[in-house]
């Protein structure tokens, strides 16, 4: 079982929801977890059972990152809007290099989202045991 969380920004919560719809059955079974609207948005028109946080602005992207640095995540599906300036833009920047420094997959967008839900639904997440055995701060 997997922990995967979902973070969407405001214009990409439709395309989010249309995404954890169309790959319901791969979540099933796993814990998830979200940030506050994403996480209601998707629970309204699935039959998943999501572990909410606050709003990503109100702190929700930091109580996220807070699961990563302490290796309780292990995949965020975070559709992000290029286009559009975000009031919490550290916060985010923030969670994105906590990903990089524990080696938590990211994906920022649906073709990346689907590449890594494809592989959850074959098996293929061995990279879980690679990470811990190179986890930062063991053999340093």
């Amino acid at each position: 079982m997997l922990k995967i969380a979902f973070i969407a920004h405001d214009r990409k919560k439709d395309e989010m929801v249309n995404f954890v719809t169309a790959y319901e059955h791969v979540f099933v079974g796993h814990q998830l977890y979200s940030t506050g609207t994403t996480g209601q948005r998707i629970m309204e028109v699935t039959n998943l059972s999501i572990h909410r946080y606050m709003s990503g602005p109100l702190g929700g992207d930091q109580q996220i990152g807070s699961m990563v640095a302490t290796d309780e995540l292990d995949l965020i599906i975070f559709l992000r809007d290029p286009l559009m300036a975000q009031p919490h833009e550290p916060d985010i920047t923030a969670l994105l290099r906590l990903c990089d420094v524990y080696g938590i997959p990211v994906a920022t967008n649906i073709a990346t989202a689907e590449i890594l839900v494809k592989a959850i639904d074959r098996g293929d997440f061995a990279w879980r045991e690679l990470v811990h055995k190179y986890k930062p701060g063991v053999d340093e």
